[in-house]
């Protein structure tokens, strides 16, 4: 038999490791920055760029697609040349992503501390750096899909199977995510407004986590899993099972995170029945793993590479059962906007990912530059310091989350609410200080890997391009004996990449169009009017500011939520919210209906020092605010945009909207200076204090007028 020789690339395995380890800390740290800001407001130095609200967005995208995305890039490069017995389809290509990846985390990070945010969680990057991040993913595919095709393998291993159902699936949920209208060259509208953006922002939210932060790594563990252990994986047929229901299933779980919102109540059902149905084949495919280590335990007591796998797939487990738990009505009653879901995110990320990716490292380094690693025992140290890590974080998270709800339904005898919501985040403070040093703790693991990496680096020679030799690929009609469905799958990508679209694609479309095109899942509300100028403007800045990252705009038809912020959210109030601020996360109370409730002078005041009006609270100041000039050059643009969305404006309102701005402006001045408080009139002050008094007012009126007739 013929036997071809080549060559492996190593070279881009390298370069994704050495960005893994980088962009790891710097993920941590930021993460770390903002565990810090929650209980110390001075920890955000009062200066724009290093507030909580924006280095969160830093900090979810430096983890999420800088520190994972390079590690799934890393195990791809690596084991998918070798289960194919072919080198990457271009070295050129390689070098493209590679550096086209980089240039897309410095930008995010550059422009979201410089508050060019979207306002939507995980797809906060604006249109210009969106159209990039899909032309490096086409990168990545033609890459990918031509290794396949050259391949040397006829049969196609499950972990690639994981690796195309990625590609395919997280291309369609940032193109249908990222629809937007630009006004200028770094900002934009969403194409979708109210329960539409939100039901589109969750599907894409959801399966971001099932695409981006686990499909992928499902696919290097069943690589580097059995690599690791020595020994093949337990199931095959499980592992067909765990693929085909996984990918089917998770796409209809992204209405799980609207219960109880204005979102239609047929899915936000079909959400939860489809998310309890994910635990078979997540935990298919965890004991899949766990049980390929079956007779190899002694091992895992010696190799710190088993170990970090073992906790990972474990943490995977964990994370799959407690998310369709999760998803029941009666969990979430408790569960959502509290830190219960921050516990449930790190568990995943920091067990399941975070745990993955360490493992990889161990593994490649050393063979990467031919040379055992440094230390084992340093090694074995890292995986108890990141695992009391995980734990000092996750449990008292889950303790600030039990707590949290339990204090804002509680009333007293007399039918009152017994707790003002500041009352509810200084008693977890304490919780926020362990979750800190769990933080900590899980960083330095991190940072003795680096070490204990670095010195394995130098003690080695780099191997950069491998030498391999395989026989060509056999044809592939040329087959003996019963062939199933799934081998003639398996062994052509293309066919397998558009099932697994059709199968991804399914429960989006079924979820979405009927709220689109039914126009009776969405009923209007005749008071509610589209943004003045002024208000639009504020908003905007409410987004650049990440006020939605602490402050829900969603009341849920609960008897305490009514009681302690007015009456519950309908569906019409949000027909001209461009994007939706429903919010994932209190941290401050819900503004939904805000408006009024307190003179424009508190808002001022508030916005200078938190304190002055809230003792204790943890909001940090934002001093810029009444300095920086409102940017009214821009109105028109946005004007037209809105437009273009179908917000009702008047025709040809763009050329009067900057008058109408001023007017409003002066009143609000005025307002100020009756309270001793002078501040010009062209401020950002000013139009952040207006379009908090316009929250919930338009349904507000509805209500008087109402309780009029009665």
């Amino acid at each position: 038999m013929q036997v071809e020789k080549f060559y492996y690339d190593n070279k881009s395995v390298k370069m994704f490791a050495y960005a893994t380890m980088l962009w790891g800390i710097v993920g941590m740290l930021a993460g770390l920055l903002i565990a810090v800001q929650i209980y110390l407001p001075a920890a955000n130095f009062d200066l724009p760029f290093t507030t909580f609200g924006r280095v969160r967005p830093v900090h979810t995208n430096a983890v999420i697609f800088a520190f994972v995305g390079n590690g799934i890039f890393m195990g791809v490069y690596y084991s998918l040349q070798r289960l194919c017995k072919a080198r990457m389809f271009s070295d050129v290509l390689s070098k493209i992503h590679f550096w086209g990846w980089q240039l897309i985390i410095v930008l995010a990070a550059v422009t979201l501390l410089a508050g060019y945010t979207s306002g939507k969680e995980y797809a906060e990057l604006e249109w210009p750096i969106d159209i990039l991040i899909t032309l490096i993913w086409v990168v990545f595919g033609i890459n990918m899909f031509g290794t396949l095709i050259k391949r040397r393998e006829s049969h196609i291993y499950v972990a690639i199977w994981f690796y195309i159902a990625t590609w395919v699936t997280v291309a369609m949920l940032h193109i249908v995510n990222s629809f937007e209208v630009p006004f200028s060259f770094m900002k934009s509208y969403s194409f979708y407004a109210g329960v539409q953006d939100a039901l589109v922002q969750w599907w894409y939210g959801h399966n971001a986590v099932a695409f981006f932060l686990t499909t992928p790594y499902l696919g290097v563990m069943y690589y580097f899993l059995p690599k690791a252990a020595n020994r093949p994986v337990y199931s095959y047929r499980l592992s067909i099972i765990h693929f085909w229901a996984l990918i089917f299933l998770y796409i209809w779980a992204g209405p799980h995170h609207l219960l109880y919102t204005a979102l239609p109540d047929w899915a936000q059902s079909l959400g939860t029945v489809f998310s309890i149905m994910l635990i078979a084949p997540s935990w298919g495919g965890m004991l899949n793993g766990l049980f390929t280590l079956r007779g190899a335990w002694d091992k895992v007591r010696e190799e710190p590479v088993l170990k970090f796998f073992v906790v990972a797939v474990t943490c995977y487990g964990m994370s799959t059962f407690e998310g369709p738990m999760l998803a029941l009505k009666s969990v979430n009653a408790i569960s959502h906007y509290t830190d219960w879901t921050v516990a449930h995110v790190h568990v995943g990320a920091l067990g399941w990912n975070g745990f993955m990716t360490f493992g990889m490292l161990y593994y490649l380094i050393p063979k990467l530059f031919n040379t055992p690693l440094y230390s084992k025992k340093l090694a074995t140290n890292h995986f108890w310091i990141g695992t009391i890590g995980i734990v000092l974080y996750a449990i008292p998270m889950y303790w600030a989350g039990f707590t949290q709800a339990t204090m804002w339904k509680q009333f007293t005898e007399d039918g009152t609410l017994k707790f003002q919501f500041l009352e509810t985040v200084t008693h977890i403070i304490p919780m926020y200080i362990t979750r800190s040093i769990g933080g900590a703790i899980y960083l330095s693991g991190a940072l003795l890997m680096i070490y204990n990496l670095i010195k394995t680096i130098k003690s080695g020679s780099f191997v950069g391009d491998e030498a391999a030799e395989s026989a060509p690929l056999p044809k592939v009609h040329e087959t003996h004996g019963k062939q199933y469905w799934h081998r003639w799958i398996e062994a052509r990508p293309i066919q397998m990449l558009i099932l697994s679209l059709v199968a991804v694609a399914i429960g989006g479309i079924i979820e979405m169009l009927p709220t689109f095109l039914i126009k009776s899942n969405i009923p209007t509300i005749a008071s509610v009017k589209p943004y003045t100028a002024l208000e639009l403007q504020g908003r905007d800045i409410y987004i650049r500011e990440g006020c939605y990252l602490c402050h829900s705009q969603m009341i849920r038809p609960f008897r305490d939520e009514v009681a302690r912020y007015g009456e519950y959210s309908k569906a019409g109030e949000f027909v001209y919210d461009h994007p939706f601020q429903w919010g994932s996360k209190r941290t401050g109370p819900d503004l939904a209906r805000i408006g009024g409730k307190y003179p424009d002078s508190w808002h001022y005041n508030h916005m200078w020092d938190p304190r002055s009006m809230s003792p204790g609270s943890v909001m940090p100041n934002y001093p810029w605010l009444f300095d920086n000039k409102l940017d009214t050059a821009i109105t028109p643009a946005k004007i037209r945009a809105m437009q273009t969305l179908g917000v009702p404006y008047p025709e040809g309102y763009d050329k009067k909207a900057n008058a109408d701005l001023v007017e409003q402006a002066k009143t609000i001045q005025a307002n100020l200076k009756k309270d001793k408080l002078d501040t010009p009139a062209d401020r950002e002050i000013v139009a952040l204090i207006a379009y908090l008094q316009r929250m919930g007012t338009d349904i507000k009126g509805q209500q008087k007028t109402a309780a009029a007739f009665k």
